[in-house]
């Protein structure tokens, strides 16, 4: 690879040509992040609950981690989300509308031992889900 004087136009034209070969540019450039992402780039998205489900932790951790399986409203895709805290789930039921928001594991990955989730449920019919668990907040009817 020219060093020279008159070396600048190859070495922009290596650069252009190699940055392809990093896949953090190429993810990045062909929006591919963006595609695969359910919620499109957004922080939060609204969902309607589908159903109630447990997933089993992974080893060496035994327990059923309680989960709702979701429909994303701005695009219909179906997903499961993670109920944080304790008896969080009596607080959600089916059809209800729910906010959910990435779940916070490594490279957009599932967090923890639960797996192959990768969102949480934050509210419950716009009210907070922490609210109600920690009893400052009935839940409302609507």
């Amino acid at each position: 690879m020219g060093k020279g004087k008159y070396a600048a136009r190859k070495l922009m034209n290596n650069r252009d040509k190699f940055r392809w070969s990093d896949s953090k540019f190429l993810r990045r450039a062909l929006r591919l992040n963006v595609k695969a992402d359910p919620l499109s780039g957004a922080p939060m998205g609204r969902a309607i609950v589908l159903e109630k489900v447990g997933v089993e932790a992974k080893q060496p951790n035994s327990a059923i981690r309680k989960c709702v399986r979701i429909q994303l409203i701005k695009n219909g895709r179906q997903v499961t989300a993670f109920c944080p805290g304790d008896g969080a789930i009596n607080y959600i039921d089916e059809h209800d509308e729910v906010t959910v928001e990435r779940i916070g594991g490594r490279m957009g990955g599932a967090k923890g031992d639960i797996p192959g989730v990768r969102f949480k449920v934050t509210a419950v019919n716009n009210l907070s889900l922490r609210e109600m668990v920690i009893g400052r907040r009935e839940k409302p009817m609507r």
